[in-house]
């Protein structure tokens, strides 16, 4: 078993999660244009750094339109800027972007894993969030017009030439990610030091992936980590055993879904989406629930886990 020789990052975090604000860059969001909703939105995200929040994750095409491409990471700017403390500590933050994701005219979208397209990514990336250096860039999406291999030797050029500081990968198999350790190494290695994949109670479908992190000392960065008990969920069985659970104890389905996740593995670093204030501090307030073996025993008979996405298996690589 390989063993860490240096530290990872995102399993030191003083406070242990990270804020995703993919929702306030979509279409119809407040946040969109300049006003006092995009202001308040830049607010609670710094008040969030404020609190002690140091992990915060983005990606390029998270933006309302192809030509809008890192709308989330100027808003990310914005909030650094609009946090009232000195550089020392500005420079603690763990801002984390991706790459990998093509939209073009007329919404195409696509994948590129290509050594050139990465780089002029990463560096587009870096001017936007302000930043010389990027704290923690990911390979957003496998690209299904290169094999593994090629994108990986593609990930070991852009390691040793981008202005990123560390790398990490999303969407990628337990194979996968066990070829990508293998030609890039983990965080002894200076290599990969986290993977962000879906997992929720609805969909635990590659919980093989979290073994690896384990064994390697990556962390798992939970994407879509209320997927099954949000409101809109209402009448789902997961929703009825998270709700049950959240009413017992006077908190929210979300501080539970928290919980629940902290539960699985200490390699976990749940990334709760943020749009507003009110969702900031209920998963502030989450961070010291701890469920009881009762109460993890009432959340234990959750429903079969859904397929892999369509879209994620579409993406696979081209056979060599």
């Amino acid at each position: 078993m390989p063993t860490m020789t240096t530290p990872n990052p995102l399993l030191n975090l003083q406070i242990p999660l990270g804020f995703g604000f993919m929702n306030a860059s979509w279409a119809g969001a407040a946040s969109l244009e300049p006003g006092a909703a995009r202001d308040q939105f830049v607010a609670d995200l710094a008040d969030a750094m404020a609190a002690g929040v140091r992990f915060f994750d983005t990606a390029d095409i998270y933006a309302p339109t192809w030509d809008s491409m890192g709308h989330n990471e100027i808003l990310l700017l914005e909030a650094v800027a609009a946090w009232d403390a000195p550089a020392n500590q500005k420079a603690e933050l763990l801002i984390a972007t991706k790459g990998g994701i093509t939209r073009s005219p007329g919404e195409v979208w696509g994948k590129s894993a290509s050594y050139d397209y990465l780089m002029a990514a990463i560096s587009a990336s870096a001017e936007r969030l302000g930043l010389a250096e990027i704290p923690i860039w990911q390979h957003h999406r496998l690209d299904p017009n290169l094999t593994l291999a090629e994108q990986l030797r593609n990930l070991n050029l852009v390691k040793q030439n981008a202005p990123i500081r560390h790398i990490a990968v999303s969407n990628y198999s337990k194979p996968q990610l066990l070829q990508a350790l293998d030609a890039i190494g983990g965080p002894a290695d200076g290599g990969i030091i986290s993977v962000q994949n879906q997992l929720n109670p609805v969909y635990r479908q590659q919980m093989d992936v979290l073994e690896v992190c384990e064994e390697y000392g990556l962390a798992y960065l939970p994407w879509s980590p209320t997927k099954g008990i949000r409101p809109s969920d209402a009448g789902g069985t997961a929703y009825e055993m998270f709700a049950a659970v959240a009413e017992n104890r006077g908190v929210s389905t979300f501080a539970v879904a928290q919980a629940w996740l902290r539960s699985l593995s200490p390699n976990i670093v749940p990334m709760p989406g943020v749009t507003r204030l009110a969702s900031i501090v209920d998963s502030l307030e989450a961070v010291d629930l701890r469920l009881t073996p009762d109460e993890l025993q009432a959340l234990s008979d959750l429903p079969p886990t859904l397929p892999l996405d369509a879209e994620l298996v579409s993406d696979q690589p081209k056979q060599a």
